[in-house]
């Protein structure tokens, strides 16, 4: 009894002092990838905070012009200086972009094609996870809309300038909950059903058949597309959920960092030799398994045509 009080005791001291192993061997997978990129242009979605701060960090300090596509472009700004400051690259811009409204989102392609002759890398970072229910700007359910349409958008419009580029790069960044996602067609909206969570991780899953059926579409056309697992990673994502912020904090020692959550994007968008996996997805900067939904190219195809039906825009 006296040994079990005692283990008790012991056992957050011990936790403590353990928990930086465990996180390092919980955050195996790193980009080593020494390449340098000078004269190269890069664009990353919600990069004013977290996983998308820190992926455009190491861009910029390759030597990328990267732009910092931020909803709060104030911040984006705070964020562009702060790393303009630490890599000494002063071609760190930051510029409006709210996903949740699709004429934000087709300003920021019109500036950005107006005053870029090139797009090397995209990066489609940005996300919300477990919002109460909401539509965006254009009647989409949050999540669907933001993730998903969102980014499916943004690069149907910077596309032409990535194939102008080439090599170039996409990155989606997705999540290991697509496994509990599944595309529901008859309610994409969710206004016949909806959970939070549920919600969330339907729109991972579509990140990851956007995926597929791009590098299905762009085969040979110089431009190769991945799909990302970050990690569990401390970051502004769990805002909106109570629980989750809880459980954040309570397992700490044990989330990566927004840096090493970054790896796994920068080994898709730098490594060479990547291009025969294009459409494939990633997870701690190693292939990984995707669910029996997220390998169905029938599935893909037609998210991809009622993604083009919902936004306007050409199937083909």
């Amino acid at each position: 009894m006296v040994g079990l009080l005692l283990l008790l005791l012991l056992l957050p001291f011990v936790l403590y002092v353990a928990a930086p192993q465990i996180r390092k061997m919980l955050a195996s997978g790193v980009c080593t990838s020494t390449i340098q990129l000078p004269g190269k242009v890069a664009v990353v979605t919600g990069a004013n905070s977290g996983i998308g701060k820190e992926t455009a960090k190491d861009l910029a300090q390759r030597g990328a012009r990267v732009y910092l596509a931020c909803r709060d472009v104030q911040k984006g700004e705070l964020v562009a200086k702060e790393i303009q400051a630490m890599t000494g690259n002063q071609q760190v811009l930051a510029r409006k972009l709210d996903l949740s409204d699709t004429k934000s989102i087709r300003a920021f392609a019109k500036d950005f094609l107006a005053e870029e002759k090139h797009l090397h890398i995209l990066i489609n970072n940005a996300g919300v996870m477990m919002c109460p229910y909401s539509k965006t700007a254009d009647g989409f359910e949050s999540h669907f809309g933001v993730n998903h349409l969102g980014h499916f958008l943004l690069t149907h419009l910077l596309l032409q300038k990535l194939k102008e580029s080439a090599p170039s790069r996409v990155v989606n960044v997705s999540s290991l909950a697509h496994h509990l996602g599944k595309i529901h067609f008859h309610n994409l909206h969710g206004e016949k059903f909806y959970h939070s969570g549920l919600a969330y991780c339907n729109s991972k899953l579509a990140n990851i058949l956007f995926t597929q059926e791009l590098a299905r579409r762009l085969k040979g056309s110089g431009v190769t597309t991945y799909s990302v697992h970050p990690g569990t990673v401390q970051s502004e994502l769990v805002r909106h959920s109570l629980f989750m912020r809880w459980m954040w904090k309570l397992f700490s020692f044990f989330i990566k960092t927004p840096q090493q959550g970054a790896q796994t994007s920068l080994y898709c968008a730098l490594t060479e030799g990547l291009e025969i996996l294009s459409g494939k997805h990633f997870s701690d900067c190693h292939v990984a398994w995707v669910s029996s939904q997220a390998r169905n190219e029938t599935i893909a195809r037609r998210l991809w045509d009622v993604s083009c039906d919902l936004l306007g825009l050409p199937m083909d």
